[in-house]
């Protein structure tokens, strides 16, 4: 039986993402090579996705306060509630 194989971490998935973007983007490869690529990088672009979803799911539980979420847009040129400048 097959080892599964370990799962990507975001920086990971992103930076071979960006490989096959400059790949694609010399036109210098053949058809088949392109498309698996291609069919790689949507898998890539879609592990991404999942991973940013579920980051962002954890920050919404650690933004919790009295029972209650507390759903803030983030921007990272904001402060936080609690910071202590």
């Amino acid at each position: 039986m097959a080892a599964k194989k370990k799962a990507a971490t975001f920086e990971s998935a992103l930076e071979e993402l960006e490989q096959l973007v400059e790949r694609l983007e010399s036109g210098d490869l053949p058809l088949d090579e392109a498309l698996a690529d291609f069919e790689r990088g949507v898998k890539l672009t879609r592990e991404c996705q999942q991973k940013l979803a579920s980051a962002e799911q954890k920050v919404k539980i650690l933004m919790e306060e009295g029972g209650k979420i507390q759903e803030l847009p983030f921007d990272a040129e904001d402060d936080f509630p609690g910071d202590v400048e």
